[in-house]
């Protein structure tokens, strides 16, 4: 496959990726912690919970970084079709409508067929692809990175479990820091997307609560 073509699609976990990896692991912990707040209990009930929060967090960890490889796999998969495919139609017209899907809308929008014809040359000038896609060091890395997400993004929250000994105000704390988190999350979001931080971060956790009660709610 061609240099060009053989780059990873995303050498790293791009802002909003992590925002989203993060997210799901505060909403998965306060959905633990929250369930625990109804029924209270002692140190053993916490310990249970550390232990089911945990728990939970590293199986979709795993889940979550196996889903991000495949998505890879098959984004390079539709790269070499989509080479192949450009490289071989017959007809110029058909290779302009294959290089048109590759590109963004609104870059092929303004494309003219000489340009198009420009680029199919070039394409025909490239060595021949691969007969099978594969996944990259540096994803294999991200994905990596997704399940530290899920997993780290817990620690700040479930701490006051295991150094604060009355539960309730463990959990206060806890409910405290994962509000603050979420508020974080959404600031960070907001400057990314160039909305109003502030107003993000008031609206993530108001998304973290809706989550979390909807997933109480329905036995999650």
């Amino acid at each position: 496959m061609p240099e060009e073509a053989s780059k990873p699609i995303k050498r790293f976990l791009d802002p909003i990726e992590r925002i989203s990896e993060i997210l799901f692991g505060l909403v998965m912990v306060l959905t633990v912690t929250c369930s625990f707040s109804v029924g209270g209990g002692g140190r053993t009930e916490v310990r249970e919970m550390l232990i089911g929060t945990l728990g939970c967090n590293l199986a979709w960890g795993a889940i979550d970084a196996v889903l991000y490889w495949l998505a890879c796999f098959h984004a390079h998969g539709k790269k070499v079709a989509a080479l192949r495919a450009a490289r071989e139609k017959d007809h110029p017209d058909e290779a302009y409508s294959v290089i048109a899907d590759a590109l963004p809308p609104v870059v092929a929008s303004v494309m003219t067929p000489v340009e198009f014809e420009a680029i199919r040359q070039r394409l025909q000038q490239l060595p021949e692809p691969p007969q099978n896609p594969h996944i990259t060091k540096d994803e294999w890395l991200a994905g990596l990175g997704v399940f530290l997400l899920v997993v780290v993004s817990i620690l700040p929250v479930v701490l006051p479990f295991l150094f604060v000994h009355d539960p309730r105000r463990a959990l206060r704390l806890s409910n405290g820091i994962a509000i603050f988190l979420l508020f974080l999350t959404g600031y960070v979001y907001g400057h990314y997307t160039r909305y109003r931080p502030l107003t993000s971060g008031l609206i993530m956790i108001a998304i973290g609560a809706a989550m979390v009660g909807m997933a109480i709610a329905l036995g999650g």
